[in-house]
C-alpha cells in the first residue's frame, strides 16, 4: 500500500495529513478555508488518492500561512508515500475544459521540484481567498513533493472555472502518473537508477 500519515506544525500552522495512493477518491478536507477545501476534494475525487486533511492556521491574520502550508503537507505525505517510485509511469498531462475554459498541467515525478504558473486571473478574490495564494498552493506543493509541474490557463474568463480546472488537471496528471507501468513495475523510470 502506498500511504503515509504526516504532521507538520510551525508557529503559523498545525496540519495533518493522510493520504493513500492507490484509494478510490475518498476524502475529508478541513482547511478552515471553503475555496481551499473544494478544490482538494477536486484533487482526491479525479485522482482516486484518497485525502484526509485537518489544518488550524493563523486565519485571523490572513490565509497566506494555512494555504501554502498545507500545498506543502500534502506534498510531502505525497512524497512519502511514493517511496522508492518503483513502477510509476512518472509523466503525464491533462487538457481539462471546465465550460468556457481550457487548462492543461503537465508533470514529472522528477525529483526536480520546479513550478511554470502561466495562469491570470481577472478577480482579486474568489470565496475569501486572495487569488495570489493559488500559485503558492501549487509551488508549496510541487516543492514538496519533488514534482516539476507546468500549470497554463489557455483560455477562459470566469476565475472559478480556471482555477478549478487547474485543480482537476492537477489530480488527472496525478492519476496517470503514479499509476504502475505493469512493464516496468519492478523498475524505476530513470536512467539514473533512482528518481
Amino acid at each position: 500500500m502506498r500511504t503515509a500519515s504526516i504532521e507538520r506544525k510551525t508557529k503559523e500552522t498545525s496540519i495533518s495529513v493522510d493520504i493513500n495512493i492507490d484509494g478510490t477518491g475518498k476524502y475529508d478536507i478541513q482547511t478552515g478555508i471553503g475555496f481551499l477545501d473544494h478544490m482538494l476534494e477536486q484533487v482526491s475525487k479525479h485522482s482516486l488518492i484518497d485525502l484526509k486533511v485537518k489544518a488550524k492556521g493563523d486565519l485571523h491574520i490572513d490565509l497566506h500561512h494555512t494555504t501554502e502550508d498545507t500545498g506543502i503537507a500534502i506534498g510531502e505525505a505525497l512524497l512519502k508515500a511514493l517511496g522508492e517510485k518503483k513502477g510509476i509511469k512518472r509523466y503525464s498531462h491533462a487538457l481539462i475544459p471546465m465550460d468556457e475554459t481550457l487548462s492543461r498541467v503537465a508533470l514529472d515525478i522528477s525529483g526536480r521540484p520546479y513550478l511554470v504558473w502561466n495562469v491570470k486571473l481577472k478577480v482579486e478574490k474568489l470565496g475569501e481567498m486572495d487569488t495570489e495564494l493559488f500559485k503558492e498552493w501549487f509551488q508549496g506543493f510541487a516543492q514538496a513533493a519533488g514534482i516539476t509541474l507546468h500549470i497554463e490557463n489557455i483560455y477562459g474568463d470566469n476565475s472559478h472555472h480556471i482555477i478549478e480546472s487547474c485543480y482537476k488537471g492537477l489530480a488527472k496528471a496525478l492519476r496517470s502518473a503514479l499509476e504502475i507501468d505493469p512493464r516496468q513495475k519492478n523498475s524505476i523510470p530513470s536512467t539514473k537508477g533512482t528518481i
